[in-house]
């Protein structure tokens, strides 16, 4: 359960939509959830949103394609925004097989699916990068902050003599 789904049941309950015996009986069962899946080659935190605001962000280096399409799909199952960092495009095809509406980004090596409301940050983050060659990983950085709701500016190519 993240922080929005908590809201919106106890909202129901103040409302009296929801009676105090089916909120109880919601939040136990959520509780006794063992607070991660195992798939033998992985363990998805799947109570890190209630820890962090923001669900398990997928480290793809280093995975196969299909163990991080597994991962992907146990992730987006829970009702999880997903967020795969330094995938490849085969990954992205293994993940699409399962999830059709996932977006891939090529430069930034992210694939993502968004679902539901995160907490919007605090701030803007400014995303600066001196030239070309740091493109990559300026984009990894400022999409990553997009898909946890932070608002981003770029300034891409200001070279060292330009700071």
């Amino acid at each position: 359960m993240n922080p929005t789904e908590l809201h919106d049941l106890l909202s129901r309950f103040q409302r009296g939509e929801v009676a105090l015996d089916a909120v109880q009986a919601n939040l136990l069962d959520r509780l006794r959830a063992q607070p991660y899946e195992d798939l033998g080659f992985a363990r998805v935190d799947l109570h890190r949103s209630a820890r962090k605001g923001f669900p398990e962000v997928v480290f793809g280096e280093g995975k196969t394609p299909s163990q991080i399409a597994a991962i992907a799909a146990r992730i987006v199952h829970h009702g999880h925004t997903l967020l795969v960092t330094r995938a490849s495009a085969e990954a992205f095809e293994a993940v699409r097989q399962a999830l059709p509406d996932a977006v891939f980004h090529p430069q930034a090596r992210i694939i993502e699916r968004r679902a539901g409301e995160i907490p919007p940050g605090t701030g803007s983050i400014l995303v600066a990068v001196a030239g070309t060659s740091d493109l990559a990983v300026a984009e990894e950085a400022a999409i990553t902050a997009e898909v946890m709701n932070n608002p981003v500016d770029r300034l891409y190519g200001v070279g060292v003599d330009g700071l």
